[in-house]
C-alpha cells in the first residue's frame, strides 16, 4: 500500500508541475529588481575607466517596483518580492499566518516535520496582514518539493502516509492557486528559453552610439601661415552648412567577469575644416571629423586585472589609444557628449601621438595615486613587417603618467612620454595648433619629448575649475638636427548638472599649440592664437543628449593677418 501511494504521487502531473517550478530556484521566492543598463555617454563609445575627479555620465534612472492595488492579482505581487528569505522551522514565526483553520494546523506539522517554509527575516508575510491564498500555495509549493526530494532519495522512508494524505488534501483545496502559479512560472519558462535560444552571446554585450553633427564656419579662409603668403586663393567664408554623421557599435565580452575584450565597428563621414578648401587651419577642426569607407573596425584590445585587483593590463591590436592607457582629468574628453573641438578635449601633445598597437599597465597603489605605463606603436605601421616599419621601427609612443587625488574634489595629472615619427608620419601637435607646430621639421622623422601637467578641481557640485599646460621638445631626426619647442595650455571651467541631472556646460580659453622657438628663425610663430568655446549638454534622458556649441580662434595659425574664425556645431548623441 505505502509503495502504491508513493508511485501514485511521483507521477501525479500537479506535484512533477510543482517541483518544476522549484526546480527554478527562487521564482516564488525572490525576483530582483530591474535596472538599466548603465553607460554609454562614451563609456559605450569609449574604453570605460576609472574617473577621477570628472564629471560622470548620466546615471540610468532606476525602474521602481510598481507598489500592488486592489486590481492587480496578488500573485504577481507575491512573485515580484525583492526581499531576501530566509529559512524558518516554524510556521508561528510568521506572525500574519491566522492559525484559524485547518490548513494552519496542516502546514505547520509539514514545516515542523521538513522544514520546507521560507519567511522574510522579520519573520512575516509583508507585515500584519493575512496570509493570502496565493503564498499559502506558494508555501505549500514549498513542502511539497521537499516532500519529492525525499520521495527521490534514500530518505523516502522518512515521508509518512498520512503526510501524504494532507498533502493530497491541502493540494485539492488549493488547486487553483497552484494552477496558476504553474501557469506562470512556465512562462517564465518558456520566455527563459526562447530567450536563451536568440540570445547574441553569453559572454558578449552590444551597446552602441550614434551622432548626428550639423555645422558651419562663418570668417574668412585662413591665407597665412609662419612661411608667409597667401598660399591659396583668397575666398569669403567658402565652408558651406553640412550634416555629418558617425555611429558607433560596441561588442564588450567578458570571460571572467572582470576582463573586458572590446571591439568596436564605426562609421563616420564629417568634414575636415583645416582642409586648404575650407578654413586652410588645423585650429578649426571639430573632436568628430573624419570619413571611413563604410564600417571600418577601430577598436580592437583585450584589459585584464593584476594584483588583486590594483592593477589592469591592457594589451591592443588596434586603436587602443593614449587617452584609453591614460586618464584625462577634465570632464571635456569625450567626443560625443564633450568639447566641440579637437583641442578643446585634453592636452593634444601628451594625449596625442602614435598610437595603437600595444601594451600599458595602470597601477593603483592606493585610492590617491595612481600610475599609467605604455608602449603604443602605430598601428599602421605595427603590422607592416618592412624596413623602418613594425612595433620597434616605425612610429611609436613610450608613456609615463601619474594621478594624484588628494581629495575627492582635486585631481592632478603629471605626464611624460617620448614620441617617434617615421619619415612622413608626422603628427606632433595632434593635429591641432598652427601647421609648423605640427610638422617642425616638415615630414623629416621627428623625436619629441613631451611634459604635461593637468588640474581639475571641483569648486562646487556644479562648478568645476581645471586646465592643463603641455610643453614639447621636437628634434629632428632626418636631413637635420634642428630643434623646436612648442607650447599650449587651456583653462577651463566645467558646470555639471547646471539645469538638470546629466547636463554639462563648458568653457575652455587657451592657446593651440605655438612653436615659440626653433633653431631655424623664421619657423617660429610670431602672433598668438586664442581659442575660446563654449557649449551645453541637454541630456534629454539616459539616451538622447543635444550639444549645441562654438569656438572661435583668434589669429589663426597665429598669424594676425588672417581674420577671427567662428565655428558652429550641433551635436545629438544617441545611445543604446
Amino acid at each position: 500500500m505505502y509503495r502504491t501511494i508513493l508511485h501514485s504521487w511521483l507521477l501525479s502531473p500537479i506535484l512533477l508541475g510543482i517541483a518544476a517550478i522549484f526546480a527554478s530556484g527562487a521564482i516564488a521566492e525572490e525576483s530582483p529588481t530591474p535596472a538599466e543598463n548603465p553607460e554609454i555617454a562614451e563609456s559605450q563609445t569609449d574604453e570605460p575607466t576609472e574617473e577621477f575627479v570628472q564629471v560622470p555620465n548620466s546615471n540610468p534612472e532606476e525602474i521602481a517596483q510598481v507598489p500592488n492595488s486592489n486590481n492587480v492579482n496578488p500573485l504577481n505581487e507575491y512573485t515580484s518580492e525583492t526581499q531576501t528569505l530566509s529559512q524558518v522551522t516554524s510556521v508561528n514565526q510568521l506572525s500574519d499566518v491566522q492559525p484559524t483553520d485547518w490548513a494552519f494546523q496542516a502546514l505547520q506539522s509539514l514545516v515542523e516535520r521538513y522544514g520546507c517554509i521560507a519567511g522574510y527575516p522579520d519573520g512575516t508575510y509583508k507585515g500584519n496582514r493575512a496570509l493570502t491564498r496565493y503564498e499559502f500555495a506558494a508555501g505549500l509549493n514549498a513542502c511539497l518539493d521537499q516532500i519529492t526530494e525525499l520521495l527521490g532519495s534514500a530518505t523516502a522512508n522518512l515521508v509518512t502516509r498520512e503526510d501524504l494524505a494532507l498533502l493530497q488534501r491541502l493540494q485539492e483545496e488549493f488547486a487553483a492557486e497552484l494552477a496558476a502559479i504553474r501557469g506562470r512560472v512556465l512562462a517564465l519558462e518558456s520566455r527563459t528559453a526562447e530567450l536563451e535560444a536568440n540570445q547574441f552571446s553569453t559572454t558578449s554585450k552590444l551597446s552602441g552610439e550614434v551622432i548626428f553633427q550639423v555645422g558651419d564656419t562663418f570668417g574668412d579662409r585662413s591665407l597665412y601661415n609662419v612661411a608667409g603668403g597667401p598660399n591659396t586663393d583668397d575666398s569669403d567664408d567658402p565652408t558651406q552648412t553640412y550634416f555629418g554623421y558617425r555611429a558607433r557599435l560596441n561588442i564588450d565580452t567578458s570571460f571572467t567577469g572582470e576582463d573586458l575584450l572590446r571591439t568596436r565597428l564605426e562609421a563616420k563621414d564629417i568634414p575636415n575644416l583645416s582642409d586648404v578648401e575650407l578654413n586652410n587651419t588645423l585650429m578649426t577642426r571639430t573632436g568628430t571629423d573624419g570619413t571611413t569607407d563604410g564600417f571600418e573596425l577601430d577598436d580592437l584590445y583585450y584589459r585584464f586585472p593584476l594584483a588583486n585587483g590594483r592593477a589592469q593590463v591592457y594589451v591592443g591590436a588596434r586603436s587602443l589609444d593614449l587617452d584609453d592607457i591614460q586618464d584625462p582629468v577634465t570632464p571635456f574628453q569625450s567626443t560625443g557628449a564633450g568639447a566641440g573641438s579637437r583641442f578643446g578635449r585634453y592636452n593634444p601633445t601628451t594625449f596625442r601621438g602614435p598610437e595603437g598597437t600595444g601594451a600599458a599597465v595602470k597601477y593603483a597603489f592606493n585610492d590617491k595615486i595612481r600610475v599609467n605605463v605604455g608602449y603604443l606603436a602605430s598601428d599602421e605601421d605595427a603590422p607592416n613587417a618592412n624596413e623602418e616599419r613594425g612595433i620597434f621601427n616605425g612610429s611609436h609612443t613610450a608613456s609615463a603618467q601619474v594621478l594624484f587625488e588628494p581629495t575627492d574634489r582635486i585631481g592632478i595629472g603629471l605626464e611624460y612620454n617620448r614620441r617617434y615619427f617615421r619619415e612622413g608620419d608626422v603628427n606632433v601637435s595632434g593635429g591641432t595648433g598652427s601647421f609648423i607646430a605640427n610638422r617642425p621639421f616638415g615630414d623629416s622623422a621627428t623625436t619629441s619629448d613631451n611634459l604635461g601637467v593637468q588640474v581639475n578641481w571641483k569648486v562646487l557640485n556644479n562648478l568645476e575649475l581645471g586646465g592643463w599646460f603641455g610643453s614639447t621638445w621636437a628634434h629632428q631626426e632626418q636631413d637635420g638636427e634642428d630643434e623646436a619647442t612648442i607650447l599650449n595650455w587651456a583653462v577651463t571651467l566645467a558646470f555639471p548638472d547646471a539645469l538638470r541631472e546629466g547636463d554639462l556646460g563648458g568653457i575652455v580659453v587657451g592657446m593651440p599649440p605655438k612653436v615659440v622657438n626653433h633653431d631655424i628663425n623664421q619657423l617660429e610663430d610670431r602672433d598668438t592664437s586664442i581659442h575660446l568655446e563654449a557649449f551645453y549638454r541637454f541630456q534629454l534622458n539616459d539616451y538622447v543628449g543635444i550639444i549645441p556649441g562654438f569656438y572661435m580662434v583668434t589669429d589663426p595659425d597665429h598669424n594676425s593677418n588672417n581674420d577671427t574664425t567662428w565655428v558652429g556645431t550641433l551635436r545629438t548623441q544617441f545611445r543604446f
